[in-house]
């Protein structure tokens, strides 16, 4: 396991950002336990021991490891260097191989087309600048019949205020980058690009959405 070089070009405030909350992130619990265990069940209902799997924005890594004894390898990547230190800890400390971190953001991230089985997008899409971009990059990368895993927050169901103070707190150096969209325009997104959507779920009356979508065979 080991985390390559950042490439000039993905310096930004985003990065310094989480570097700078990544120990006090890896310490908090998981706001709502329940539905992520709920998220990682309907994800190991789709993965088998000979797949590959890339997840992007992997924070400090606990769903890849989470993830790691039910397929053969995964590529995790982060812009964050401390928290793929983090990841790279954790993994250590489990005695798990067949991860391996690698710093890029998706947007730089390169690979050859049909490459993965699986794609997770866990809790980032709302932080990418272009996540349509993001998106046709993972349907090229997915093969034929692979899934997309995603959970994502949609601000734009109950929150399109936060358009205004969004960029503010940004400047701020409180927030990162956050996109405000609604559930309906993210499955718009991922359908536009080639995506048929599987499971639709959400754990409650809140903002996020966990989607599973399927590049077509």
């Amino acid at each position: 396991m080991t985390s390559t070089d950042y490439t000039p070009a993905m310096t930004q405030p985003s990065s310094r950002f989480w570097d700078r909350i990544a120990d006090r992130y890896a310490r908090q619990p998981v706001k709502d336990e329940a539905a992520y265990q709920k998220k990682l069940q309907i994800t190991q209902d789709y993965l088998r021991p000979d797949m590959t799997l890339l997840e992007f924005g992997c924070g400090t890594g606990t769903t890849a490891l989470t993830h790691a004894p039910f397929v053969d390898r995964i590529l995790a990547i982060d812009i964050s260097a401390r928290m793929l230190e983090i990841a790279e800890q954790k993994a250590a400390a489990a005695g798990i191989d067949n991860v391996m971190f690698e710093r890029a953001a998706i947007d730089d991230f390169t690979a050859p087309g049909n490459s993965f089985d699986v794609v997770l997008g866990m809790s980032i899409l709302h932080l990418l600048a272009d996540k349509d971009r993001a998106i046709a990059k993972v349907h090229k990368m997915l093969k034929p019949g692979g899934v997309f895993v995603s959970s994502t927050v949609c601000l734009g169901n109950t929150m399109k205020f936060f358009k205004l103070i969004g960029p503010l707190g940004r400047a701020l150096g409180v927030l990162p980058l956050l996109q405000v969209f609604t559930t309906q325009e993210l499955v718009t997104s991922l359908k536009a690009q080639g995506f048929e959507i599987e499971h639709e779920w959400s754990p409650g009356k809140g903002t996020s959405v966990f989607i599973v979508a399927r590049k077509p065979a």
